[in-house]
């Protein structure tokens, strides 16, 4: 069963729920900028509700710069693995398909305004 803050973000924000390596490729290999949320075991790790409320808020900060799906359990183990952001809850982001970088565990406002910039920025060179 979901977690009723991942629920959540596809009933009330729509974000998709990618559950194929195909899926993730069509998602990121899209115009623009994509942040996947690896959500990890909600039942085990406690910060992944954390986290779902936290996204949401993240991309306002940053005026939508970015879009957003979550990556289903079916596939986060192998995602996890490729892009080497192996903790959770994670964040990943992607330009048109090429990796940009991660946001692994819960971390701190500013942490993640300084981190979000820093990545954002890799998109510009």
């Amino acid at each position: 069963m979901t977690h009723p803050l991942i629920a959540r973000l596809e009933t009330d924000l729509g974000w998709p729920r990618l559950a194929t390596i195909a899926e993730i490729e069509a998602f990121t290999h899209a115009p623009g900028l994509h942040c996947l949320f690896v959500p990890g075991d909600p039942v085990r790790n406690l910060e992944t509700a954390d986290a779902a409320v936290i996204l949401p808020e993240l991309r306002q900060a940053f005026q939508d710069a970015f879009d957003c799906a979550i990556v289903d359990d079916a596939i986060e183990a192998r995602l996890r693995e490729a892009t080497r952001a192996l903790k959770t809850p994670g964040f990943v982001f992607y330009r048109e398909g090429r990796l940009l970088g991660d946001i692994q565990k819960i971390r701190d406002w500013d942490d993640y305004l300084t981190r979000i910039a820093h990545i954002l920025s890799l998109t510009e060179a």
